[in-house]
């Protein structure tokens, strides 16, 4: 882990920009794919992240057993096998409406919910790797390191500090919630096809930028506001008429979506069925946002319900007041594309009874990386002080997710 000297206040440089201009373009230059000695460094801090999550794990089965007399630690893997898992498992395993059942069933788990992408990935894996968790973990954990070498790229592009890419991956790797990123989830796949799409664009591949975000889309409805933000960053950037002949491209992404839309419908009659099993299983009817805000409020601090659930809408609330702030800051940069990516991503999870998983989508904003790397690389008492707050919650988090605790 490099270390930035001290400055003076006279030498401190300005705050990098959070971007360069857009046609500063490094667009048309190929970006190197070999790993240079910065990858290789980020590759290292990310397998000893790895490895310090995979040992609070083995911990943490045998000192917070779910029975407190227990003898037996049980399976190496079943840390892994919480909550989001078991749905993902489902669908690879059995699909999505197995011997006729589905939602006019009593008991149904709404797994219609989840995008067929990382199911798809989990079964194709499960070929060749006999258990379904470990399996799901070689996904994420593959998909994970594809996806912080494209992010030190990224970084490379907005911000001129030769440090720029490892920092950047460095803040992500120590988040809050890292731990979702070395699980069977689809959050590591998503950024190892969402990030490279970021990068294509910068290199005005625009074929090759909507592949990846149709790809992305088969993972996770996110991939929809990728599509947006890719869509703006070409009309913002396209200046001559052969500029604009790639824009049929930019359709692509939407294809999945529909494809998965017409899937529904086929077994199900409703064109919405991923909607409504988000709203049955998860809360997730339309709410003003005012209202999903005092939903949130009252969960986390009225006191009515148990302190481990309290505690996480206290960080969902957390997390909103990070992606609103981003989005100012962007929006205050002119950083249009990033905007609309990061603000669609809020006001879809902002916009439900209360909030849901806003802790974990903070994975998936790439800006709110770089511009805490930018920060970070101005001033080393700001490094310090993040990674002094985000160790405890890290663990916190990671202990939560771990021992079936995530939810209360």
């Amino acid at each position: 882990m490099s270390v930035i000297p001290p400055r003076s206040r006279e030498e401190a440089p300005p705050l990098p920009p959070l971007l360069p201009p857009p046609r500063a373009d490094r667009g048309r230059r190929r970006l190197p794919l070999r790993l240079g000695a910065e990858d290789r460094d980020v590759l290292w801090l990310y397998l000893l992240t790895r490895a310090s999550l995979w040992i609070t794990a083995y911990g943490a089965s045998w000192l917070f057993p779910a029975d407190a007399g227990a003898r037996d630690a049980g399976p190496v893997l079943a840390p892994f096998e919480r909550w989001d898992w078991g749905h993902f498992l489902n669908v690879a395993r059995d699909g999505y409406f197995p011997a006729g059942s589905g939602p006019w069933n009593a008991e149904w788990d709404n797994r219609e919910a989840f995008f067929p992408g990382f199911p798809l990935a989990l079964r194709a894996v499960h070929t060749v790797v006999p258990s379904w968790t470990a399996a799901g973990l070689l996904i994420s954990f593959v998909a994970g390191g594809i996806a912080v070498l494209a992010l030190v790229r990224i970084a490379r592009l907005y911000l001129p500090d030769p440090h720029a890419g490892r920092r950047t991956a460095q803040l992500l790797l120590l988040s809050p919630c890292a731990v979702f990123l070395a699980t069977g989830y689809s959050e590591s796949l998503f950024l190892a096809l969402a990030l490279p799409a970021w990068l294509a664009a910068h290199r005005r591949a625009w074929p090759l930028a909507a592949v990846l975000a149709a790809l992305a889309t088969t993972v996770r409805v996110s991939g929809l506001f990728l599509a947006a933000a890719l869509a703006l960053h070409f009309v913002l950037t396209a200046r001559t008429r052969s500029d604009w002949r790639p824009l049929p491209w930019l359709a692509l992404p939407a294809a999945p979506a529909a494809l998965y839309a017409w899937y529904l419908h086929a077994r199900t009659g409703d064109w919405m069925a991923w909607k409504h099993a988000q709203e049955r299983g998860w809360y997730r009817h339309f709410h003003a946002p005012w209202d999903a805000w005092s939903n949130t409020w009252a969960s986390a601090f009225d006191e009515v319900l148990t302190t481990g659930y309290a505690f996480m809408f206290q960080a969902e609330l957390l997390a909103m007041l990070v992606g609103l702030a981003l989005v100012a800051l962007l929006v205050r940069r002119r950083r249009w594309p990033e905007a609309v990516y990061v603000g669609l991503s809020l006001w879809a999870l902002g916009t439900s009874y209360w909030y849901q998983s806003i802790p974990r989508a903070t994975l998936l904003w790439w800006p709110l990386w770089i511009t805490l790397a930018a920060w970070t690389l101005r001033s080393p008492r700001f490094r310090t002080a993040y990674v002094c707050l985000a160790a405890p919650l890290s663990t916190l988090f990671a202990l939560t997710y771990l021992t079936g605790r995530w939810a209360g």
